[in-house]
């Protein structure tokens, strides 16, 4: 391992996308899509732990800010053979989906990006894309129109 290795130029969004699309993501179907891509040797920087997280929330959605409750989290930190290092954030308790999205993390930093995205984010963002629209059609189903009848003037 060559520690002095110099990183891929990510973007700050772009990064922040994929790691809110692999927290966001159902843990089986993360590890599904991971099984096509080759899983890279890594040594863990921090291995998964189970923690709380408070959550904020603000009045009206912009207003004054407030402690809405805690939220349990894992989090995971690891650094790929080649030198690679990847972080995760995943809502809950389980571990190898943390394990999981720290890797894709890592492996979108790496020569093989464009392959993990093909394999693993793009189905991942065309589900949930799917999703919201399923969820958006079944929200318009229930939309009630209404209107109001003018009476003719005398």
């Amino acid at each position: 391992m060559n520690a002095t290795k110099t990183a891929t130029k990510i973007d700050t969004a772009e990064r922040q996308a994929w790691m809110g699309l692999l927290a966001r993501a159902p843990a089986p179907r993360l590890a599904g899509l991971m099984r096509a891509v080759a899983r890279p040797g890594f040594t863990w920087l921090r291995r998964p732990e189970v923690g709380g997280v408070m959550v904020r929330g603000r009045t009206g959605g912009t207003g004054a800010p407030f402690n809405l409750g805690e939220m349990t989290v894992t989090r995971c930190a690891l650094r790929l053979d080649t030198g690679e290092v990847g972080h995760a954030h995943v809502q809950g308790r389980d571990k190898t989906h943390a394990e999981a999205a720290a890797l894709v993390d890592a492996m979108m930093t790496g020569p093989d990006a464009s392959a993990v995205r093909a394999a693993v984010l793009d189905p991942l963002a065309g589900a949930e894309q799917a999703a919201r629209l399923a969820r958006a059609a079944r929200a318009e189903a229930t939309k009630v129109a209404f209107f109001t009848m003018v009476r003719g003037e005398d």
